[in-house]
């Protein structure tokens, strides 16, 4: 059973309260059952979200928590003043310090970007999450001088996801190549990618956590049996140290963790927030 309802209401996706409101309350011993309300853009709207939240908490008997990331005041107004619940509202709580700071007022815009038609970072973005995916598993070695990141690792080691994050959280071109049974036949590095050893980031894995994961795939098969991944993880951990690239276990590591870390190591120029 839940603890407590937490509401995160935003005008635009969402996402920056759910996830800033996530951190806080990983640091309590709860399991709250999450609501997300976007695009509350409107006071109509804000009046049907006030009811949601203030009928959640008739039916629990306790106040719900709610998050917000509202940015229009006459819609903030509406929650604030009908909301019974126990509210955040996470900018005010920062945006409004840093104007006093600063001097000047923030632009009270909803979400990332005020017109994506015109934001370059937005196009970045999209141009990076392309490059990704069709540079995704080793699929074409074109234009490989144009990526960030090049990540290499046995299949299955957390490549794609980590390349797809890098791409649409921080507008990286992160490529990535899988290190095959053909590679650690020749002791080296794919020729495609010796060029650019810079770039190269490895990740590697327990071979245990490597062989449940590939069951789920490959049930009963040499490819997930757990003599073959020992054989692979210990091959490519070798080749890796042979052509000294940086690398780490994404054993334990959630995706944010391991791109933190690449982001330390690779330091690319270009970096999109």
């Amino acid at each position: 059973m839940h603890s407590r309802t937490v509401f995160f209401v935003s005008d635009g996706t969402g996402i920056t309260a759910e996830t800033f409101g996530n951190a806080i309350l990983a640091q309590f011993e709860m399991v709250p059952r999450h609501v997300r309300l976007p695009f509350i853009d409107t006071v109509d709207k804000a009046h049907q979200a006030v009811r949601q939240i203030n009928h959640t908490a008739e039916l629990e008997g306790r106040k719900c928590i709610v998050f917000t990331t509202l940015v229009n005041m006459e819609v903030l107004k509406v929650i604030q003043e009908g909301c019974k619940g126990m509210l955040l509202d996470m900018f005010g709580t920062f945006v409004h310090p840093l104007e006093m700071e600063l001097g000047i007022k923030s632009h009270h815009r909803v979400g990332r970007f005020s017109d994506i038609s015109k934001s370059k970072e937005y196009h970045d973005r999209i141009e990076a999450i392309n490059f990704s995916l069709a540079h995704d598993d080793g699929q074409t070695h074109h234009d490989l001088e144009g990526a960030d990141v090049i990540l290499v690792g046995v299949s299955r080691s957390g490549k794609t996801p980590t390349s797809l994050y890098l791409a649409m959280q921080h507008g990286l071109k992160a490529a990535n190549y899988p290190l095959i049974p053909e590679d650690f036949e020749r002791r080296q590095l794919p020729p495609a990618l010796v060029p650019h050893r810079k770039k190269i980031f490895g990740l590697t894995i327990s071979p245990e956590r490597l062989s449940e994961i590939r069951s789920e795939r490959r049930p009963d098969s040499r490819y997930a049996s757990l003599q073959n991944c020992r054989h692979e993880v210990a091959e490519a951990e070798a080749m890796m140290r042979r052509a000294g690239i940086r690398w780490l276990s994404s054993t334990t590591k959630s995706i944010e963790e391991i791109a933190t870390t690449i982001l330390q190591e690779i330091r690319p120029e270009r970096l999109v927030y």
